[in-house]
């Protein structure tokens, strides 16, 4: 037996079974977010909003939310962002289209399937953002803009974004998204810290 052949598979398998464990640990850890006070030492306050939202881009560039604000008539689904199976349309309401509205699936809370390894998501506000605010395909500074536009964002000022991102059943549900999705990175709280922080130090946006 030639054992200079043999040992470099050896070697191999040693380093995949000890880096299995970890590769497992860290698909299991969600993101965190860094808080406002993180960036208290960026001297030039636009340079500071904008890297305060492009800490907010974690959660608004997650599955979690670019799922729910699609570019076409039909939600993503998953962690891969794959068009919604079976196929759906958004409808006139962004409700999904009559006889076939998002509720015939998904109710006020996730479901678990009977074998118990992922789930149905559901929430009592569960629906498609309009088409005016589809961030999908887009920049972070694109939407950045978005978001700060009132034609666009569902006529709120920057307060009310505020406690629409740190309060908002639906925005929450993307921490809570149910067995087989991973949640949003941080808390809505963290979250929500950081639009007030942002709006607070001018709500810059990425170029």
């Amino acid at each position: 037996m030639n054992l200079r052949r043999l040992a470099h598979p050896l070697v191999l398998l040693a380093v995949a079974i000890l880096a299995l464990p970890v590769a497992i640990l860290a698909r299991g850890t969600p993101m965190t977010l860094r808080p406002p006070a993180a960036f208290a030492g960026i001297a030039n306050p636009d340079a500071r909003s904008v890297a305060l939202f492009r800490e907010m881009g974690k959660v608004i560039q997650s599955p979690r939310c670019i799922n729910c604000h699609p570019r076409t008539d039909r939600p993503l689904q998953g962690d891969d962002m794959h068009p919604h199976s079976p196929p759906v349309v958004r409808g006139p309401y962004n409700f999904g289209a009559s006889g076939m509205e998002c509720t015939t699936c998904h109710g006020r809370e996730n479901v678990l399937f009977a074998n118990g390894e992922r789930s149905i998501p559901g929430n009592r506000k569960w629906a498609l953002a309009p088409l005016s605010m589809a961030w999908e395909g887009k920049s972070l500074g694109e939407i950045c803009a978005q978001i700060k536009d009132p034609a666009r964002n569902g006529h709120k000022t920057l307060d009310q974004l505020v406690e629409h991102n740190t309060t908002d059943v639906l925005v929450g549900w993307g921490w809570n998204p149910g067995k087989g999705r991973t949640p949003a990175p941080g808390t809505q709280a963290d979250f929500g810290a950081l639009t007030k922080a942002w709006i607070e130090s001018g709500a810059k946006c990425p170029a």
